[in-house]
């Protein structure tokens, strides 16, 4: 980078930190306005922090890296913008009428205690596996790349920027809480996608159009079975993206994600009312449908441009880095490493706040119901400490897995998926579903999913042939997936036939057909025309990529 460069990213930091001292100057006098900035965010923060908060490491590195390496394979994750319009249009009544602060609170409201401390739990164990670890590790990836720095005062600069962007962003988190993730992501998003429309562009003319980047990696075989870097649907054969696993894989990974896991939720669940909730999650789901475009599709140009001897591609996950420092000019490079940062810092933020919200509000309001509002905070604060140390001790691990990144973050969270996202939708589809039934779901659902990720992790080299083999090794992890999920469906409804349900008046507004005329009046009147058509809209272009990548 250049002194022009260095001049404008630090006038960027300036800016961010000029937004987080006014927002910090706000004190949050409860847990409320920690944790959910008061419940009056606008659609447009809540639509804007849903997209930073999503948009962080796993696609400033992975998906770039994942289209690097095998092209459209990993897009279908990024067109679940349908799934989003599930949460605004589905879920979003249901998170209203609970009054909730958290997703495990809600399944203690549907099913009982123990389902509350069983997902607290498996969030608090993702975001160790896969948020903290991730973000961290590609912060590292990208600074060491961008800034063309190796070591410093004799440390890997990865470490240092890595831990670096731990710090800073523990240090606004802590102090601003929600309102700080909310106010800086209206900053960051639109930085982040100037920038990376730009390095779009520029690419694309590089390359020498749609049509180099089509032809070189159209060219490039996957599989045995005549698929390349540019078919979205692969053979049923493909060892790891198989069409019949991937549909219905990242479809469950998907509604786990954006309808189920805290760490997006709690974005809809700070709406100022469920109109503000809405169009925020819509406002989510149209900006969902940029990522293919402004990351998957650049590191395909970063392939091709590899090929073509163009400019010189260390390994699949440093392709948007690469392209950053080889193609943009002095002074916007500043302000896209700036939004870079800011992504990240976005990131990791959404998340110290959702752990700091799950430990506070599930577990030790449970255990010390006496606290005051500050202790609450100060406790909330020391558990997102500790979320970051597993997560910094977990990327040795990590690492030595050898896959890209996107890959490695779309298999843990595929076994972690199942079982939540069966046991939410069975909940709020049916009251027959008792208390039960959602315990044990979660339970088997998560035992089965660490199991066949620690054979993954540890089984490596393995060899063999058998039942067990054949299913907690030799089998595609999508097709184990899906598997899993109508397991615990089934296993739920078996449960459910010779188990007490909840008390019908202790779930009313909880689930299908239960809302009062006064309920259904409030969700009417909090949409109009324009929701609809939005939403239509978004709709039919993922119905064109699909019928133009099929």
């Amino acid at each position: 980078m250049g002194i022009l460069d260095w001049i404008v990213l630090g006038l960027f930091c300036l800016g961010l930190i000029g937004i987080i001292v006014w927002v910090t100057r706000k004190k949050s006098e409860t847990s409320a306005d920690y944790f959910l900035a008061g419940r009056d965010a606008t659609w447009l923060a809540i639509g804007s922090s849903i997209f930073a908060s999503n948009i962080g490491s796993e696609h400033l590195v992975g998906l770039a890296g994942a289209g690097a390496s095998s092209g459209m394979a990993m897009a279908h994750w990024e067109v679940h913008g349908w799934i989003i319009l599930i949460l605004a249009w589905f879920f979003v009544p249901f998170y209203a009428r609970s009054g909730v602060f958290t997703m495990p609170e809600f399944l203690e409201k549907r099913y009982n205690k123990g389902a509350r401390s069983v997902l607290s739990i498996i969030s608090l164990v993702s975001y160790v596996f896969t948020k903290v670890a991730v973000t961290v590790y590609a912060g590292g990836i990208v600074f060491k790349q961008v800034f063309g720095i190796e070591s410093m005062f004799g440390i890997d600069f990865f470490w240092i920027s890595a831990i670096g962007l731990v710090v800073l962003t523990g240090i606004y988190t802590t102090l601003g809480g929600m309102r700080a993730v909310l106010a800086t992501s209206v900053l960051q998003t639109p930085i982040l996608l100037l920038g990376s429309i730009v390095i779009l562009i520029l690419g694309l003319i590089k390359v020498g159009g749609w049509s180099q980047v089509m032809e070189i990696c159209s060219a490039v075989p996957v599989n045995d079975y005549g698929d390349t870097m540019t078919e979205l649907m692969r053979s049923a054969k493909d060892k790891d993206f198989p069409w019949t696993g991937v549909i219905l894989g990242s479809a469950i990974i998907g509604f786990w994600y954006w309808c189920t896991d805290q760490y997006i939720v709690q974005r809809v669940l700070s709406g100022r009312d469920m109109t503000q909730s809405r169009r925020g999650a819509i406002l989510g789901a149209g900006f969902k449908l940029l990522p293919v475009f402004i990351f998957l599709i650049p590191g395909m140009i970063a392939y091709a441009l590899n090929t073509k001897g163009m400019i010189y591609l260390p390994d699949s996950d440093s392709a948007f880095a690469v392209l950053v420092k080889e193609l943009l000019p002095l002074g916007f490079k500043g302000l896209v490493v700036g939004g870079i940062l800011a992504a990240l810092m976005s990131s990791l933020a959404s998340l110290f706040n959702s752990s700091a919200t799950l430990f506070t509000v599930d577990f030790y309001e449970k255990f010390r119901p006496q606290a005051s509002e500050k202790e609450l905070v100060r406790v909330g604060r020391i558990a997102t400490v500790v979320v970051v140390v597993l997560g910094v001790l977990w990327i040795p691990v990590m690492k030595g897995l050898g896959k890209f990144l996107y890959a490695y973050l779309q298999d843990v969270q595929s076994m972690l998926a199942p079982g939540i996202a069966a046991v939410f939708l069975l909940g709020i589809l049916s009251k027959k579903i008792t208390p039960k039934a959602g315990l044990w779901g979660l339970l088997v659902g998560f035992v089965l999913g660490m199991t066949r990720l620690g054979f993954n992790i540890f089984g490596k080299g393995m060899s063999g042939e058998g039942l067990l083999y054949s299913i907690f090794i030799g089998m595609n992890n999508y097709n184990y997936e899906v598997i899993l999920f109508f397991f615990v469906i089934v296993l739920m409804m078996i449960i459910s036939y010779f188990t007490t349900p909840k008390d019908p008046e202790l779930i009313k507004g909880l689930h299908v057909g239960s809302a009062s005329p006064e309920q259904k009046a409030l969700v009417r009147a909090s949409y109009n025309n324009w929701d609809l058509f939005f939403s239509g809209l978004i709709i039919a272009v993922i119905i064109a990529f699909y019928a133009y990548f099929w």
